[in-house]
């Protein structure tokens, strides 16, 4: 059975950091990655990393500021994301890449305050 767990949201200001968290379960060796969805918007896509780690993608919305990681031992996928800008505010989900409709959880809520 897959779970996935995110943690690591909460209110900052422009320019500042957060880094989230992803506990899973239940899940191969695949590709992994971050979601969000904001108010009133669809969900997107934000990082993407292979099971190695060795490959990363991103969105140009967030290239350069954004880093996902993962540590297969301990069954945990990180988000740190730097310089936040307002339009960042969003709930943040883990989920397979491509993801599974079967496996979204949660999320966490990210609010940047400009």
């Amino acid at each position: 059975q897959v779970q996935l767990v995110e943690s690591g949201g909460g209110l900052v200001q422009a320019g500042g950091s957060l880094r989230l968290s992803c506990a899973h379960s239940g899940i191969s060796r695949s590709f992994m990655g971050w979601f969000r969805q904001a108010p009133g918007s669809d969900r997107e896509f934000v990082a993407a990393i292979s099971y190695s780690g060795e490959s990363t993608y991103y969105p140009d919305s967030v290239k350069g500021r954004f880093t996902v990681s993962r540590d297969n031992d301990k069954n945990m996928m990180y988000l740190q994301m730097n310089s936040l800008k307002p339009e960042d505010t969003a709930v943040y989900y883990c989920n397979k890449y491509p993801p599974s409709v079967l496996y979204w959880g949660n999320g966490t809520l990210v609010t940047v305050s400009s």
